[in-house]
């Protein structure tokens, strides 16, 4: 690895001289010694120690992201197309801003806490986070947080990216209704109160109360997002002659029951229409193409790295709650029926 030391030998300077440049305190270095300095470093292909540089500036420079999301798989955040994509929205974002990415899962507070022991974070992103004892321990942190998709209340060193979930879950299952179904069973990750799925939740109820068709609990059906879980859910919907459509909150789930139903010899949309949420790519591979409800992924990874420079920088922010829109998005999955 190259070092100041291998580029002061190459250029004919003191080390002195080259952390000068490399740190912007070139008051007293020639413009032709600059020149030659930066003309070694791209030659040489010199790397900034960034540990050795947080030492100084007290900035490590590195961003926390951070999942407090905990699947009873223990598959990876990752493993989910619309988080892959969000954060991959968010390492590029920060790159560009000078900052690398720390991806790690943290389930209780305790780990929360040994974490930020070990690593000198400049701030973090969340997702996966309630009003409950966790956040009141991350309410006490007093670094910049921005958090993904949450209904807490935010403290002053805190934003929030959210979405319109609550219009989501009404809209999609408004769209059933609309083709003629009423027996219309409602797929997601466990309900947990004043969450995303809650909210979908809510707006799924309404939906149904509005044309009169009664709620059944029997039709609820909360399942992990692993393919083995959702393909065997399908197989479950795929035996009942009750359900028409389903309403699921995320795509991957949609296309995992797909594969369910149509492994059990039933057609999607002919025998049961389904509506997916998040519009990933996945929706224009599954056959039929899934209808769903679209999100902007890259959008919010986006706009959550802008909130955090914000945040960094001590900039003036007039809303710390952004909810984003969500919009219909038809294909071919569900089908037309007779009320």
């Amino acid at each position: 690895m190259t070092t100041i030391k291998d580029i002061a030998d190459a250029v004919g300077v003191s080390c002195t001289t080259v952390s000068n440049v490399i740190h912007g305190r070139s008051g007293r270095v020639s413009a032709k010694t600059i020149a030659l300095i930066n003309e070694a470093i791209d030659r040489l292909g010199y790397v900034p120690n960034m540990s050795a540089r947080s030492l100084v500036s007290s900035s490590s420079k590195v961003i926390g992201v951070i999942s407090h999301l905990s699947p009873q798989n223990n598959e990876s955040i990752v493993e989910d197309p619309f988080h892959s994509a969000f954060i991959g929205s968010i390492e590029k974002t920060l790159s560009s801003n000078g900052y690398y990415l720390m991806l790690r899962t943290v389930e209780t507070t305790s780990e929360l806490l040994a974490f930020l022991r070990n690593w000198n974070v400049d701030g973090l992103f969340f997702t996966g986070v309630f009003q409950d004892e966790f956040f009141e321990a991350l309410a006490e942190i007093h670094i910049p947080i921005v958090l993904i998709d949450s209904y807490v209340t935010l403290t002053k060193n805190m934003c929030n990216i959210g979405l319109e979930d609550y219009k989501g879950g009404y809209t999609a299952t408004r769209y059933l209704i609309d083709h003629g179904h009423k027996d219309i069973a409602f797929a997601s990750p466990t309900i947990r109160e004043h969450g995303v799925v809650y909210e979908r939740f809510q707006g799924y109820k309404k939906a149904l109360s509005e044309a009169s068709i009664p709620f059944r609990p029997e039709l609820i059906f909360e399942r992990e997002l692993d393919a083995e879980t959702t393909i065997a859910l399908g197989k479950t919907i795929a035996k009942r002659n009750d359900i028409t459509a389903v309403f699921a909150t995320a795509d991957i789930m949609a296309a995992g029951i797909m594969s369910g139903i149509q492994q059990s010899n039933k057609k999607v949309p002919d025998d049961i229409s389904i509506i997916g949420f998040d519009d990933i790519n996945l929706c224009k591979f599954t056959s039929p193409m899934l209808t769903t409800i679209h999100q902007n992924a890259p959008l919010k990874g986006k706009l959550a790295v802008e909130y955090l420079m914000d945040l960094l920088d001590n900039n003036p922010i007039e809303n710390r709650n952004t909810i984003l829109p969500i919009k219909l998005v038809e294909r071919d999955s569900v089908k037309t029926i007779n009320s």
